[in-house]
């Protein structure tokens, strides 16, 4: 994974101003799945001349180039993480909103051997569990 959302910009011959390289920057170093208003506050700390359209604009720019993948976790709102990372998938808790990301070998191989049964060659695939927390159901 090239974890250098600016370079690969660049590669792709997206023009970079001073503004596009600072929600670059905030995209490099969030752990979490913002949305563009998460995503217009912390690049506001860095620059607070920049505004919540330049950082749509932005965001739309790098989805459309492949930079960036669009998640919806049906809460309403559109949340962005790399599209270099490695495959996983994910997990919502539907009472907090928590984005849970994991690997699981033995999901992968079904999925595979799901698709063979089918009659295809499985290219990509994406999963998103959503639950309730077991012990904050219990005591509910």
């Amino acid at each position: 994974m090239n974890k250098n959302i600016i370079k690969r910009c660049e590669q792709n011959g997206l023009r970079m101003t001073d503004q596009r390289r600072i929600v670059a920057q905030v995209l490099e170093t969030s752990h979490d799945h913002p949305d563009v208003e998460e995503l217009y506050a912390r690049a506001s700390k860095l620059d607070p001349k920049i505004s919540i359209a330049t950082v749509y604009r932005a965001v739309k720019l790098f989805e459309e180039s492949g930079i960036l993948e669009k998640l919806e976790f049906g809460d309403g709102r559109a949340r962005y993480e790399d599209a270099d990372r490695d495959h996983h998938d994910h997990l919502i808790d539907m009472q907090t909103g928590k984005v849970i990301e994991f690997i699981d070998p033995e999901i992968e191989a079904l999925q595979e051997k799901i698709a063979k049964r089918l009659g295809y060659e499985l290219k990509d695939h994406r999963l998103e569990l959503f639950g309730l927390h077991l012990k904050r159901t219990k005591n509910d």
